[in-house]
């Protein structure tokens, strides 16, 4: 199973993590109050950089004569759209800006240029993902009911389809989003599937059909002549941010470190405990400015998952305190350079998409997953005050006695590790034939 005691996994006790949650309330409660004019400066600076690139980038395509013209024309409508779909529309829909009390401004009137409605993901994301984060069976963002991105889920013969599946998603993002967000409506109103004019179907094709035609025959058809180069236009600029969305979402939840958890720990779980869960069940990368603009500041999705109404333009200074609190409570802040979390999450797709019987590890102790068990046998609640032996301590042991298990199986003559090098003894709680290891 993934995580069912996140103390016990995180190596804490009840005092740790009530003493990390009022720290966390703090910070929260500081920036809460230093919101202000640079703020309101931030997203009014935003919002007319996008029009005024995809102004330019309409223009330069109703005069596309020439390749160049074209390139520019695509190069520049494809940043307006990547930074109105990460920075403005998927920022503003989680209410970050609702307190400047800006009906132009605000979670409840803004509508993203995407083909799903705002309020149809503001009710499966910021209700469902954020509040039960990769709670297996709860939180419906964890593969996007597509993919089988933890050994908690059982495997079934579709799953063999995952690397065309991934590949598809990846280029139709938007669409893919939408449509789950469509389910998750239907599902939460109680309106039958097969219910072709129900309410949220009908929301969901007008604004669809708003998208569809405004990309693909509204502007093809004033550019006259270039008509087929502003249709492609269009198209690759929708491809381009598809694919950059998809990688910054994949990188934030799905590399190696963002953990699973159970319907259990959910079930008694208290404020400090949800703050946790965010901490350990989130990945960043790494990022300069303009990469952290271009990805709606997302590539601080710890920090998000912690404050997702809290203003974007603020993630990076939040950064700096929450990873001091990581080492203060020895706990691991998962990061990399975005290629790397991509390989890992790459990695995760094409491993499950085979069968368990393929696998040589177990949902308690493999990368993309883990649980408590994992530690079995060894204290894990926290020490309390000075310098703590706490889950970061604890994985690194743990990477350095397989390390250390796979040279002692390795013979003198034999170049690469025998299968199963490296495997940790099975705690007697567990059952041996469930403690296969692998990578």
């Amino acid at each position: 199973m993934a995580i069912t005691d996140i103390k016990a996994y995180a190596h804490l006790s009840e005092d740790d993590v009530r003493q990390l949650g009022a720290a966390l309330d703090a910070i929260r409660a500081d920036v809460e109050a230093s919101r202000g004019l640079r703020d309101h400066r931030y997203i009014h600076n935003t919002i007319r950089l996008q029009r005024v690139l995809e102004v330019a980038g309409r223009c330069a395509l109703q005069f596309a004569h020439k390749r160049p013209t074209r390139v520019a024309g695509t190069t520049l409508l494809t940043f307006a759209k990547i930074i109105e779909n990460m920075e403005l529309g998927h920022n503003i829909s989680h209410g970050q800006w609702d307190w400047m009390n800006d009906p132009e401004i605000h979670s409840t009137s803004w509508e993203w240029d995407m083909s799903g409605t705002s309020a149809q993901w503001r009710t499966a994301h910021n209700y469902s993902h954020h509040v039960y984060t990769n709670i297996v069976g709860m939180d419906e963002d964890v593969g996007f009911g597509i993919l089988r991105m933890t050994r908690d889920e059982p495997w079934r013969p579709i799953n063999l389809a995952q690397p065309v599946a991934n590949v598809i998603l990846a280029l139709g993002f938007e669409w893919g989003i939408a449509l789950h967000d469509l389910g998750a409506q239907k599902e939460r109103d109680g309106v039958p599937r097969n219910d072709v004019l129900s309410e949220p179907n009908l929301q969901f094709w007008r604004k669809a059909g708003r998208q569809l035609s405004k990309d693909f025959l509204l502007f093809p058809l004033l550019a006259g002549r270039n008509f087929r180069a502003t249709f492609t236009a269009n198209l690759t600029a929708n491809v381009l941010r598809n694919l950059w969305t998809y990688a910054v979402i994949f990188c934030g939840h799905f590399p190696d470190g963002a953990e699973k958890f159970t319907v259990e720990q959910y079930a008694t779980e208290t404020r400090a405990e949800w703050y946790l869960r965010q901490m350990l069940g989130s990945a960043n990368f790494r990022a300069g400015p303009v990469m952290a603009f271009l990805s709606g500041n997302l590539c601080y999705q710890i920090e998000h998952h912690l404050f997702p109404d809290l203003p974007s333009n603020r993630l990076a200074e939040i950064s700096v305190r929450v990873r001091a609190l990581c080492e203060q409570y020895d706990l691991p802040y998962t990061t990399g350079s975005l290629a790397k979390q991509y390989v890992l999450a790459f990695r995760t797709i094409h491993k499950l998409a085979l069968p368990d019987e393929w696998l040589w590890r177990t949902s308690d102790d493999a990368p993309e997953t883990a649980s408590e068990l994992r530690f079995a046998g060894e204290r894990t609640d926290g020490v309390g005050g000075g310098r703590r032996r706490g889950l970061a301590s604890a994985l690194r042991e743990l990477r350095t006695s397989r390390r250390g298990g796979r040279r002692r199986r390795r013979g003198p003559d034999v170049g690469v590790d025998a299968p199963g090098a490296g495997i940790a003894t099975a705690p007697s709680s567990v059952d041996p034939a469930a403690a296969r290891a692998t990578h």
